[in-house]
C-alpha cells in the first residue's frame, strides 16, 4: 500500500506502517497547498492508494467520490504520536477493504 500522510501528521507516524510505502505531504513537495488542490495533485500523481489525515472537515469540503485513492480521517484527540499510534491497528485492518474515492473515518475509541 502506498500511503500519503497529511502535513498535519508527524513524519514519524509513517514508521508505524510496516510493509507499506509511506510518504508525507512535505516529502512529496506539496506543503502549504489547500485541500482541494492537494487532492487534485495526489490524484494526478497516481502515486498513492491512501491519504491519511486528521482534518475532519476535508470530506465535507471536497468532492472525493471520483478520486483514484482512498481517504482515511482519524478522529484523534491531537496529532501527537501518543494519540495517533492507537489508530495504526485499525488502519492496517481496513487496508484490504479500501476503495478509491471512499472516505473512512476512524474514531479514537475504535
Amino acid at each position: 500500500m502506498r500511503i500519503l500522510l497529511d502535513e498535519c501528521l508527524p513524519k514519524d507516524f509513517g514508521r508505524e506502517f510496516f510493509g507499506h510505502t509511506v510518504t508525507t505531504v512535505p516529502q512529496a513537495g506539496w506543503s502549504g497547498i489547500g485541500n482541494g488542490k492537494l487532492l487534485a495533485k495526489i490524484a494526478e500523481s497516481n502515486q498513492f492508494d491512501l491519504f491519511v489525515t486528521v482534518d475532519r472537515r476535508l470530506p465535507d469540503q471536497n468532492k472525493t467520490s471520483n478520486l483514484p485513492f482512498s481517504i482515511m480521517v482519524l478522529r484523534s484527540k491531537s496529532n501527537r504520536m501518543a494519540h495517533l499510534v492507537p489508530f495504526v491497528r485499525q488502519i492496517t485492518l481496513r487496508i484490504n477493504e479500501l476503495r478509491p474515492g471512499s472516505v473512512y473515518v476512524i474514531d479514537q475509541s475504535a
